[in-house]
Parts: structure tokens; C-alpha cells; sequence
């Protein structure tokens, strides 16, 4: 995905009410921008981290600004939820998955399940057998090239567990996708130590035939492409 502007510097001053953060431009101008990201963004919301935006030039806009990328030691973070699916789109059309490969036609937001959810995409190949694919983003703190999901309790990504192994008991495929807006990780794990009950499910999960997949991206200021696969480590 190529941003439609070159993203803009700035420094966090902090990160509240979930949605919005106080940032300062490398002008001196503060702003308070819009932060797309319901998780805890845990080690990517430290006072002074550097940061990047982008402007919707829309003045109309309560916050015309919105929070893109977190800048790390480590490398760039990209907390912008709301493009992961794109992001795992562009990679599935551009076959980076080579197991999904003979899957010709793509919806997105498809209704499914018995409690009236949406799944991210829903593919379908020549002889109408479909994979339902849910797609988690990760951009909890890394250890040792680590990367966790969720960084805060859901319950809405366990229930996701326990849809998709119903979608298999029906006898259709089934995926999670972790999008990685991260370049300074090496492997997807399930973070036990913040949320043990979804673990759990996706263990479980897997056990059953949920097929998981994660993908790295490759961040710059005009530009988040996921160009790698990663392993999915759930077990104990």
C-alpha cells in the first residue's frame, strides 16, 4: 500500500482516551491526532518516541491527522489497524501465500457464523470451495524478535477462534492471518501472558484445522507492503 502523501515527522507527547495523542511536529507545532488502534499499543506509546502522520487534508476532519507509524530502536511499527486488511489483500491477489494460490475470487466483510460476525475475506476458487480468512494485526512489544497478539484481552478474537472451527466442522477451510506492521519481527506467538483464555483457543484452534499464517511488512514514509512470511509458534 502506498500512502496517497508522504507521511509527516513528528514526536509523541502521549497517547489517551484510546483514539486520540498529543503529538509535537519537528516545527514545534503540537496537534492532537486520531490513533486507529483499540488495542494497547504496549511499547509503542512511550513520551517521546518519534512518530509519523498522515495529513486526509480534510479540514472538515475533527482531527485532520492521523498516527501511522511509531518509530523504535528497533525499527518502524506500523498501528494502523484499519489497513490491515488491505495490506493482507494486496499480498493474497499478489500470491505471497502460495497455499492460497487457487483461490480466484476475493470478498471482503462477509457475514458468517451463528453470532452474525464478518470475515475479513472470504475466498473462492473454479469449483466453489471457499477458505474464510480472519486477519489479526500485531503490534504488541517484541521480545527477541517475538511478536505477540493480542496486546490487551479479547474477547472478540476468541470468539473469532471458535467461528472459524465451526467453519471447518462444516467442512470449508478456514485461516488466520497475523498482519505484522513490524520489521524487527521473527516469529508470531499467541501472548499467553495477556490473554491465556485466547491462547488457549487458538491452540485449539489449530488443533482442528485453522491454518495460521503471518506476514512481515517492509514500513517506510511512503509506503507499508507485507513482503514475508513468518512462522506461527502456539505451542507450549
Amino acid at each position: 500500500m502506498n500512502y496517497s502523501h508522504s507521511l509527516i515527522s513528528a514526536s509523541l507527547v502521549k497517547r489517551y482516551k484510546r483514539f486520540l495523542a498529543d503529538v509535537v511536529l519537528d516545527d514545534g507545532t503540537p496537534l492532537t491526532v486520531h490513533v486507529p488502534n483499540t488495542g494497547s499499543l504496549m511499547g509503542c506509546v512511550d513520551p517521546g518516541l518519534p512518530v509519523r502522520l498522515s495529513d486526509s487534508l480534510n479540514d472538515q476532519r475533527k482531527y485532520r491527522y492521523t498516527l501511522e507509524q511509531v518509530i523504535l530502536p528497533t525499527g518502524r511499527v506500523g498501528v494502523n489497524t484499519h489497513i490491515a486488511n488491505q495490506l493482507v489483500g494486496e499480498s493474497l491477489k499478489g500470491g505471497l501465500l502460495p497455499s492460497f494460490k487457487s483461490f480466484k475470487s476475493m470478498q471482503a466483510e462477509v457475514k458468517y457464523g451463528q453470532e452474525n460476525s464478518r470475515i475479513d475475506w472470504l475466498l473462492t476458487d473454479d469449483f466453489n470451495n471457499r477458505c474464510f480468512v480472519e486477519v489479526k494485526n500485531v503490534t504488541a512489544a517484541v521480545e527477541n524478535g517475538i511478536g505477540f497478539f493480542p496486546d490487551a484481552p479479547s474477547e472478540r478474537a476468541t470468539k473469532h477462534c471458535r467461528e472459524l472451527v465451526r467453519i471447518i466442522e462444516e467442512g470449508a477451510r478456514a485461516a488466520i492471518i497475523f498482519c505484522v506492521q513490524r520489521s524487527d519481527v521473527t516469529e508470531v506467538q499467541p501472548a499467553e501472558h495477556i490473554d491465556p483464555v485466547y491462547a488457549k483457543a487458538l491452540r485449539d484452534a489449530q488443533r482442528q484445522g485453522v491454518e495460521l499464517y503471518a506476514l512481515g511488512a517492509d514500513l517506510s514514509d511512503t509506503s507499508v507492503h507485507l513482503v514475508r512470511e513468518l512462522p506461527v509458534r502456539c505451542a507450549l
